[in-house]
């Protein structure tokens, strides 16, 4: 009988990046700057916590509980975030949050002991989503040619998201400051993702950083 080899086995199940084959470096503009900064990277942990109307306030006192949120309450509507000592807390809609934690704790499993069946899901997207970190004095004008935003401060304020897309695939863009930005993208898509932004970014020269898996 054929015996699997359990090196071969684990070296199956390794992480691999969606940015493979892109390479780090930089290339300045026709005047010699280099005006935006990206740095691509995969995520210790993503999850995906959602119900419908009738159970969305048994879903939030179960994230608070969950996450020790203490005098902090989940954010109350689409698009506000807030900072735990987990990681960033994210309400991606009006019956759903989204947990991009620091080092993968908690896990799904860690969740669904504070949100039963009957109140929400929880789900695991550690593989289905990566992140594209974009800074630079013309990051801004990098971003309007891809998203349809108003990337002014008084309509997308530092410390919130908004959910929007390129080329007919969705993304989730918040604003770190200022001029700095996270776009969380589907894995799947990731290389081309980034390929686009590269693109976007030439004129006003670019540099890219590839890392593994950062904190929050």
């Amino acid at each position: 009988m054929f015996e699997p080899d359990a090196d071969a086995m684990a070296a199956t199940t390794l992480h691999r990046s969606p940015f493979e084959g892109h390479v780090a470096g930089a290339q300045a503009s026709a005047a010699g700057h280099v005006g935006v900064r990206l740095r691509a990277e995969t995520l210790p942990g993503v999850l995906l916590m959602a119900t419908w109307p009738t159970a969305t306030a048994a879903l939030e006192r179960a994230l608070a509980s969950g996450l020790s949120l203490l005098a902090k309450a989940p954010p109350g509507r689409t698009g506000q975030v807030i900072e735990l000592a987990q990681g960033l807390l994210m309400r991606t809609g009006p019956h759903e949050f989204m947990l991009v934690s620091r080092s993968g704790v908690p896990t799904a499993a860690d969740l669904r002991t504070h949100v039963p069946t009957q109140v929400g899901s929880v789900t695991d997207l550690g593989h289905a989503r990566c992140r594209i970190r974009i800074e630079g004095d013309h990051c801004q004008a990098t971003l309007s040619k891809l998203f349809a935003l108003d990337l002014r401060e008084a309509s997308f304020p530092v410390g919130e998201l908004r959910l929007s897309g390129h080329h007919h695939v969705p993304c989730t863009v918040f604003r770190r400051g200022a001029d700095r930005f996270d776009i969380y993208v589907l894995s799947t898509y990731g290389y081309d993702q980034l390929a686009t932004v590269l693109d976007a970014a030439r004129e006003f020269g670019v540099s890219l950083e590839l890392q593994g898996n950062p904190t929050a």
